[in-house]
Order: structure tokens, then sequence, then C-alpha cells
């Protein structure tokens, strides 16, 4: 038992470090968001409840539409609230008035997926009172907004990279969005 303990003790350890690639449970696709000098957010997906929704971030995802994006919203005060990625004109200036109305030109319907807006929630992000509006912008609240339930499809929850989500800031630098189903 003494040689046992240490060895599970470093089987612990190795499975909790950072850099290990992300590997979802059977069944489950993920979505990983890199972003420059912070690191790697993983996003269960709730494709089941949410399946229009998540069919079309996965394949904006693979087109890398996302790819060097910046984040264009990040809500902190007076207590934290959201960050928000997901608009190509972030790309060239987060200057330009029209931050915040971009796309991909496709509008999704949206889903009750059933799923609240607590910490970690994924959210499409729409038009206010116009839920049908919803296209590539997504959020990722840093704490509960149940104030949003029932007015936008939470498509996904953080299943890793909280910490990170909480040291990210307007105009960091989107890496990459990938997809990772778990075989």
């Amino acid at each position: 038992m003494a040689r046992v303990l240490p060895l599970l003790i470093l089987l612990f350890v190795v499975a909790l470090a950072p850099g290990q690639p992300l590997r979802p449970p059977k069944g489950q696709t993920w979505l990983t968001v890199e972003i420059e000098n912070r690191g790697t957010i993983a996003i269960q997906l709730h494709t089941k409840e949410a399946p229009k929704t998540t069919a079309h971030i996965l394949g904006l995802a693979a087109r890398r539409f996302y790819d060097e994006q910046r984040v264009h919203r990040v809500e902190k005060s007076p207590r934290p609230y959201i960050v928000q990625l997901g608009d190509p004109l972030s790309k060239s200036s987060l200057d330009d008035a029209r931050i915040g109305s971009g796309g991909s030109g496709t509008r999704i319907p949206f889903e009750d997926s059933g799923f609240p807006n607590v910490a970690g929630a994924v959210g499409l992000a729409a038009l206010p009172e116009q839920k049908d509006t919803g296209d590539s912008q997504f959020y990722i609240l840093l704490a509960d907004a149940r104030l949003l339930d029932g007015k936008y499809t939470v498509f996904g929850q953080v299943v890793r990279g909280m910490d990170v989500l909480q040291r990210v800031e307007r105009g960091d630098r989107v890496l990459s969005v990938r997809s990772v189903v778990g075989q």
C-alpha cells in the first residue's frame, strides 16, 4: 500500500497538469477556445438539446471562422458578468462602431435547451427581445445570470478553463476554436 499511494498521487497530478490533451468522455462533444497568452477553455456542447445551434457553431469552427478574431465584449464591473466573441469585424479593429453586430450571415432560431444561464454557461448571442437572431456570436457567463433564461439559447457549459476565462480581457485574440469528440 505504501508504494501504491505515491503512484496514485502522481497519476492524479499528471491528469490535472496543464498542457494535457483535452479528451471529452465518450459521446460528448467539446468546443475548445484557445485565447492568446491566456490559455484554453473547454466547453461541453449540448448537442441533443440545441442541435441547430451546436451544428452551426461546429460548422463555423471547422471553417476556422473564429480564428484570429478578438474578444469584443468583457464585463467584469461592478461584478463579473460576461465574455463575448464571434464577431468577424473584430479581426481588424475594436474601434469600429459596428463591433458586436457582425456575424456569418446565417440566422439560427432560438432553441430552449432547458439549461440555465449559470456561471460557465455558453449562449448564442442575439438581439435583445429578438431571440431568433442568433448567428456566430456567443457569450460565456462569468457568474449566474438567470434573468437571461428563456431569452437566449444556452448550448454549452465550460468544463475546463474557468480560471482562463476570468483572465480574459477585451481585445484578447482568439487563436483557435476547435471541436473535440469523445471516443
